[in-house]
């Protein structure tokens, strides 16, 4: 089974500190590719606010190794070999309430494998304007990806994809115009 922990390999990015947004912990656990771990925590904490995600809500993203990912996708998805993105929702029923709690809303988590990132970033070259074909611009739709996600959006259909294609569009467009 695999084991997420904290990594000596690489520092954790900081917490935002600004109450007035959602809270992003970004840790690495890899270290195939050295990560710009305080431009994923920006991104996410832009794709959550957004969408409109209360400023008490949490949510975690973790880079980890092929192997790392691998073990979760064959527990949790069933498929063989690691992938590029996981994402696993704690309280989504929490966001369809009008008003949230006193007790922070835990989103879930973000898993991502920049080594599987690095393999998908030159096919998604161009797949929204800004994705040059670097693992960094793969990484940032990973990232919106597994963010979408969790917070219930899906591509099961041709419908759901399109609406989560534009939504990721949207997102990456207003970071890039944002001057990240």
């Amino acid at each position: 089974m695999t084991h997420l922990e904290p990594s000596n390999r690489a520092p954790a990015a900081k917490p935002n500190g600004n109450l007035g947004q959602p809270d992003v912990q970004v840790a690495d656990q890899q270290s195939g590719h050295k990560l710009d771990l305080e431009r994923y925590r920006t991104l996410a904490v832009s794709v959550l606010t957004s969408e409109g995600v209360p400023k008490d809500a949490a949510l975690t993203v973790v880079f980890v190794s092929s192997q790392a990912m691998a073990d979760l996708n064959a527990q949790h998805m069933g498929h063989e070999g690691p992938t590029d993105v996981l994402a696993f929702p704690i309280d989504e029923h929490v966001m369809n309430q009008s008003s949230p709690g006193p007790i922070p809303i835990m989103l879930g988590d973000v898993v991502i494998c920049p080594d599987v990132a690095a393999i998908n970033c030159v096919t998604n070259k161009d797949s929204y304007p800004g994705h040059n074909g670097s693992v960094s611009d793969e990484i940032d739709l990973l990232v919106v990806h597994g963010i979408l996600h969790v917070l219930g959006m899906d591509h099961a259909d041709d419908e759901e994809r399109t609406m989560m294609q534009a939504s990721e569009r949207t997102h990456l467009t207003a970071f890039d115009d944002e001057g990240r």
